[in-house]
């Protein structure tokens, strides 16, 4: 039962009425621990066979395509399921959107970059019938396309560079987690191979330095390198673990089981610590309040460049000790220089592996895990052995003894989470997929699909695609080309009165939502647009412009951010440092998600920090100078032709009459103005100078118009 239903509830039956159903949603709120803390018995007997009737816990059957009437706007399977509840209501799908209109909503949906005049123009004149297919392809092939959607998976997973906290540290060589992901993206790694590399890569029998980096997923949350309690920041970090895996992977929210069953799931304390034994393997490599990272590479290639390392090490203190006499006095010795030759042929024969930042188990057998009454860590219970929650699961999965190198404890955890027989690791990634292309989820809570969380809105659709998902090959670019082949994506953001009465949420799809940019696609558009967008890839973050004011609330203003260098800072902002402390201006008002936890959908708000942001802001005037130098460069000094060429590249279209006569007019007017206004200075403005800041204006304009931060 949703909020809102127990709401109307009290409305029509008043406050007893809601105590009494609130007492019902408790889950064991009457039982929540045994009388004897011991007992781990009693925890499982509180599942009951109903818990495991819910929606979401059961096994993916595709189910029949309904029959629909209005056959000429069907597309493929998933216009079957949406018309299907369209023509239910005697409604009808919005009309398609309009060539150019349906072109820049999926450049940006796909690569997060506007088409190029020359793009859309190639694009429009193909007069193959599978003309948007082809763009589709194209897009998907682009190594933009793992920056764009990279990014939806690091909003997920609590990325950052930095730990949080007072010291706010820099994690180091994180970056190549996020390359990782990148990669992923772009080779359309297999979903479920990726959940295999980042819950388990050091345990795969094919590890190797890209496995390694991936386990960084474990590392990417808070760190307190102090903590007042080391045994509650303990639990505290396996909490950030338990929670971020379980939301993103399973649509759970089992954390709220960690001091008590939970209230309205049904999850128990032995399910939340049943998950902890099995990331209590884990340690972070730290030298006191310092982090440190390790070597990544294959099993063998580690062990050599340890063996190398300590075969190094060993050389040196023979440097030492024959350079040093007895009483302290330096001696000379021919013996030296073979002992530096040695190092440099180690060097040579075993080279250095890649640094990376992830946790590590220091041995293979693993420590005891016990459930903490309470959740206090000064307050250990029974021994807990690992699995998974008891409602998804019939029986356990078999934890076997530990390997040679490590517990493999993540890896039986990871194949459960993988599985094709889970029945919600597939209903979840699908579902976010969708959410990214449409702006909600079939799933609205896309991270709760618990008896709290939103029923679907097309449960059969849902299972139709995780299923297909799964038979094709866990590949999110066929999800990709499937939903974007539909009439369902391919539709306007046409409104209809009458719909929009009766269902102003779009929950039946009759419309494509209205939503705003994120704000990495933004600023990466303005980029594009003016010219200046850097296209270097992967390795260490840039520096975006933060003003000085932004920086001297902080201890140490001038220490905190690197000095700016324009060229660099114009990379992607995938590839912006993120400091927990100090979220880049533009990025926080543009409701850049919280790093400190996992985000599923990120805010969307309307504030006037934005407004003032994008007409006063440096990066924005920045690029409204280099756009205005572009424009005289490839349009010439015509205002017609600047005008024409500014809609073009920003907007994608022409601009109407009415908009070419206003800005004509603005033009003449501003560089009026400004000439008028130079007059009182010590040197006038000359027509051209006066000109050539008016364009910048006009530059200006655009980037603020509403249509430029939003898709279509």
């Amino acid at each position: 039962m949703k909020w809102s239903s127990l709401a109307r509830l009290v409305g029509q039956g008043g406050l007893s009425i809601l105590l009494l159903l609130f007492g019902g949603l408790t889950f064991a709120a009457d039982k929540a621990a045994p009388k004897d803390p011991n007992d781990l018995t009693h925890y499982d007997t509180l599942i009951k066979l109903a818990d495991r009737e819910h929606w979401a816990y059961q096994r993916l059957r595709p189910p029949a395509l309904p029959r629909v009437k209005a056959t000429d706007r069907v597309s493929n399977p998933i216009d079957h399921f949406v018309l299907a509840k369209l023509e239910a209501e005697g409604w009808k799908l919005s009309s398609p959107a309009e060539p150019r209109a349906l072109l820049r909503r999926v450049y940006l949906d796909l690569i997060g970059l506007p088409p190029t005049p020359a793009e859309m123009e190639a694009a429009l004149s193909d007069p193959s019938p599978a003309w948007f297919e082809k763009v589709v392809d194209r897009l998907l092939a682009s190594p933009r396309y793992g920056e764009r959607w990279g990014r939806h998976w690091l909003d997920l997973v609590r990325y950052a560079e930095t730990n949080g906290y007072e010291r706010d540290a820099t994690k180091p060589n994180v970056w190549r987690y996020r390359d990782y992901v990148i990669r992923a993206f772009n080779d359309d790694k297999p979903f479920d191979r990726f959940i295999l590399e980042q819950l388990a890569g050091d345990e795969l029998p094919d590890a190797n330095a890209e496995t390694l980096i991936a386990t960084g997923y474990y590392r990417l949350g808070p760190w307190d390198d102090e903590p007042a309690d080391p045994k509650t920041d303990r639990f505290d970090q396996l909490d950030d673990m338990i929670n971020t895996t379980s939301q993103v992977f399973l649509g759970l929210t089992l954390s709220c089981a960690r001091c008590h069953n939970h209230k309205f799931e049904a999850l128990t304390m032995h399910d939340y610590y049943r998950m902890a034994a099995v990331f209590n393997t884990l340690q972070r490599p730290q030298k006191g309040r310092t982090e440190l990272d390790l070597p990544a590479g294959s099993r063998a290639e580690v062990k050599a460049a340890a063996q190398r390392d300590r075969r190094i090490a060993a050389l040196r203190l023979l440097h030492l000790a024959h350079r040093l006499s007895v009483d302290g006095h330096l001696l000379a010795a021919a013996s030296l220089v073979a002992a530096e030759g040695e190092v440099r042929r180690l060097r040579q024969a075993v080279p250095d592996l890649p640094r990376g930042y992830f946790l590590h188990e220091p041995s293979p057998h693993a420590p005891a895990t016990h459930l903490l009454i309470r959740g206090q860590a000064s307050q250990p219970g029974p021994q807990i052995e690992p699995g998974v929650p008891a409602v998804l699961a019939s029986s356990q999965p078999a934890f076997p003894k530990p390997g040679v190198d490590s517990s493999q404890r993540r890896l039986t955890l990871a194949h459960w989470i993988a599985s094709p027989d889970n029945p919600l690791t597939a209903r979840v990634v699908v579902n976010r997929v969708w959410q990214f292309h449409f702006g909600e989820g079939l799933v609205r809570s896309s991270s709760d699909f618990g008896v709290l969380g939103d029923a679907p809105t097309h449960p059969e659709l849902l299972d139709w695609l995780a299923h297909w998902f799964v038979q094709e090959g866990w590949s999110i670019k066929k999800l990709h080309r499937l939903i974007l082949a539909s009439n369902t994506y391919r539709m306007s953001k046409k409104r209809n009165p009458e719909y929009n009465a009766k269902d102003p949420e779009n929950h039946l799809l009759w419309r494509v939502h209205y939503r705003r940019l994120e704000v990495e696609v933004i600023r990466d558009s303005m980029l594009a647009v003016s010219g200046q967008l850097n296209g270097k890839m992967y390795g260490p973050s840039m520096y975006p412009f933060v003003p000085k004011e932004a920086l001297e609330g902080h201890s140490d203003p001038d220490k905190i951010w690197k000095p700016f260098d324009e060229k660099e800072a114009a990379r992607r902002t995938m590839y912006a440092f993120t400091k927990r402390s100090m979220i880049v201006p533009l990025l926080e008002v543009f409701d850049l998600c919280d790093t400190t936890r996992t985000s599923a959908k990120r805010n969307v708000t309307s504030v006037a920090p934005q407004a003032l942001t994008l007409l006063n802001g440096d990066f924005v005037n920045r690029q409204a100078r280099h756009l205005a130098n572009r424009l005289l460069q490839e349009a010439g000094a015509d205002p017609e032709k600047q005008i024409e060429r500014a809609y073009r590249l920003a907007l994608c279209r022409a601009p109407t009459a009415t908009e070419r006569a206003a800005l004509a007019q603005f033009l003449k007017d501003e560089a009026g103005e400004l000439m008028k206004e130079s007059t009182k200075m010590a040197k006038a403005l000359d027509q051209a100078e006066a000109r050539h800041r008016a364009l910048v204006q006009m530059c200006r304009v655009i980037f603020n118009l509403n249509e430029f931060v939003y898709p279509d």
